[in-house]
Formats: structure tokens, C-alpha cells, sequence
């Protein structure tokens, strides 16, 4: 027969009365089991089973320690894209590393530009924040340093008062732009979006003055470099805007830009996923790579290996854990991460 104190949350008080001890030896057994008696122990232990106690409620805890021995990662995507983008689920495994090794658990706060966004993070109970990359004009920003709690942001912006992990995006992309471009005729870019409106586009080389993802202008930026030390004005390099970091539509854009009249003869991906689309619309256009049209990548992801890309090569799970070591107190390196350039058949020798 169910305790007549069941039907609503029992108190711990209460368990320490029917086991016939104070409340202080009763909150011991749960937050200090050394300090209690085994006799003492089993009898609030049997009290609590008997009354259905469930244990002291987590979070009035939490208000206690003023910890909640948790890091809050804001992730400005669709939530499902922490877990199928590869680099994302790299930086956070990164920060899921640390957190195990320092007893923090890790929340995902997903940011889609509506007008909760940062009432989610006022109401985030977490000790501090690690910020996927975003742009300029994100108001959840300035809501995370509101919180006042220790804050990283990983690739930008950079934001007084939090700390940043990045690498040099513009010198990469200026590295890898160069071997892309070599003998080419017709350069073009799959880029990232270029604002938090998301919207796709194919253009001529743009103004990156206006550019709000900090590490869409700077891969714009070193591509622009890239292409004017290699002959090319800026406006002529083909630009195709993605809306997001995704295989299929990067596939789809490419298919558009290869049957124009002057379709390109070298496509530089901001990411290995854009890149592999690339290489499908290249292949379905009965053109070879790297004859017909070279291709590079960023990242360095399975992928890349895979289709023999020449990439960048980064690791977003050290960058994770450098995000998450500096969210918990210990400030980042001042220099910036560190990339490679790893060549592979998909560019001209």
C-alpha cells in the first residue's frame, strides 16, 4: 500500500523521522557517507525506500554549491547537426573530453535566430559558455556576457570579455587558395553563408566588409589573396553562397556553376562535406578531377582521405578542449590553433 506522504514530494525531514535520526545525519548520508554510521545509513536508506524519497532534488543542490558542475555549448545550428556534421561532433567530443577528465556534464544550447534564443541562455543553468562560431551582429553574444560567467568562442567574433579560439582562417584559406587556383582559368569558391539569414546566392568575388561570419570573411578574405597573387581580379572569381554546411546542397550549386557557359576549372570548399559535393557534381558532369576542374577542401575530415582531397587540416576536437578548458578557468594559448595544408590528387602537381 502506497505511504500516504507519497502522493506529493517527500522531504527529507520527513525520512529522517521515520528512521529516528536528526536531519543533519540524514542529509549526510546522501552528500557525506563517511561521516554517517553503517547502522545510521541503513536505517534512512530503508526510511527513504519505505516513503519513496528519490534523494535531495538536484538542483536545489546546485543553488547550495553555487555550481552546477555543468558547460553550456551554444551551437547556432539545428540541433540534429551537432550529432551529423563531423566536425562539429569532433569539437564536441573536444569538450566532452574535458568534461569527463573535471566530473562536468555538458548541455547543448541550440541558437535558430528566433526570439527566445537568449532567454534560453538567461535560463541555462550551466557554469560557463563555449559559443560555436557565429556572427558579428548574434544577440546572443551579448546575453552571454551578461551572464557573467566564464564564456569562450570558438572561430569568432571576437567579443571583449570573452575569450577566443580560432586558427588563422585567412592565412589557411591564402595557402590553400594558392594551390587550388594554380593553372587555373576560371577560380570559383563554395563558401559558407555570409549572414545569419542564411541565404544562398552565386556571385562575383564580394565585398567581405560585409560578411557577418567572422570565418566566412576571413576564408574570403585569404581566397581573395589567393587569387590576385595568382592573376585574378576579385570580382571575376565565382562565389557560390551556401546556406549551410551541407553535401547535397554544396552538390547542387556546383552542378549549377558547371554548366554555365564558363564553368569553373577549380572550386576551393570552405569544408570537406561541401568539398565531397562538389566532387559528385563534377563526376555527374563527366569531368574528371583533377584534369577537368580541382577541388579542395577544410578540415581534413574522413572524407577528405577518402576522395583524396587536398585540404586543410585542423583539429576541431583539441580546439573543443581548449574551449572547454578555458569555460572552466584556464585561459587559451595566446597564439592561434594550428593548420596544415595536406595535398592530395584532387589538385594539379
Amino acid at each position: 500500500m502506497k505511504s500516504p506522504v507519497a502522493a506529493k514530494r517527500v522531504t527529507l525531514a520527513q525520512v529522517a523521522e521515520l528512521a529516528g535520526v536528526s536531519v543533519m545525519t540524514a542529509s549526510y548520508t546522501y552528500n557525506r557517507p563517511s561521516r554517517v554510521s553503517d547502522d545510521a545509513r541503513s536505517k534512512v536508506l530503508a526510511a527513504a525506500a519505505e516513503l519513496g524519497y528519490p534523494g535531495p532534488d538536484p538542483s536545489a543542490r546546485s543553488l547550495r554549491r553555487g555550481t552546477t558542475r555543468t558547460l553550456g555549448v551554444v551551437l547556432g545550428e539545428h540541433l540534429t547537426y551537432a550529432f551529423e556534421d563531423p566536425q562539429a561532433a569532433s569539437f564536441l567530443a573536444g569538450i566532452a573530453d574535458v568534461c569527463a577528465d573535471r566530473g562536468y556534464g555538458m548541455t547543448i544550447l541550440p541558437i535558430t535566430g528566433a526570439a527566445d534564443d537568449t532567454e534560453r541562455i538567461r535560463a541555462a543553468a550551466v557554469d560557463g559558455f563555449i559559443v560555436w562560431t557565429t556572427s558579428d551582429d548574434d544577440p546572443i553574444l551579448a546575453a552571454v556576457r551578461a551572464m557573467r560567467r566564464p564564456a569562450v568562442v570558438h572561430g569568432g567574433p571576437a567579443v571583449d570579455g570573452l575569450a577566443l579560439v580560432s586558427i588563422d582562417n585567412r592565412a589557411a584559406a591564402r595557402a590553400i587558395g594558392a594551390v587550388a587556383f594554380a593553372d587555373a582559368r576560371r577560380p570559383a569558391v563554395v563558401s559558407f553563408p555570409l549572414s545569419r539569414a542564411r541565404i544562398s546566392a552565386i556571385t562575383g568575388g564580394p565585398d567581405t566588409a560585409g560578411v557577418l561570419f567572422p570565418v566566412t570573411r576571413e576564408r574570403l578574405e585569404g581566397y581573395r589573396q589567393a587569387a590576385e597573387a595568382t592573376g585574378f581580379a576579385w570580382h571575376d572569381v565565382v562565389v557560390a553562397v551556401c546556406a549551410h554546411n551541407d553535401a547535397a546542397e554544396a552538390e547542387r550549386i556546383a552542378a549549377t556553376l558547371l554548366s554555365s557557359a564558363e564553368p569553373p576549372d577549380a572550386i576551393a570548399a570552405m569544408s570537406d562535406e561541401q568539398a565531397a559535393g562538389v566532387v559528385r557534381a563534377v563526376r555527374a558532369a563527366r569531368r574528371a578531377v583533377p584534369d577537368d576542374v580541382a577541388v579542395t577542401g577544410w578540415d581534413d575530415a574522413a572524407v577528405a582521405a577518402r576522395l583524396g582531397l587536398t585540404t586543410v587540416a585542423q583539429s576541431l576536437r583539441e580546439q573543443g578542449a581548449t574551449c572547454a578548458r578555458a569555460a572552466l578557468g584556464q585561459p587559451p594559448d595566446s597564439g592561434a590553433a594550428s593548420w596544415s595544408v595536406v595535398r592530395r590528387a584532387s589538385t594539379r602537381a
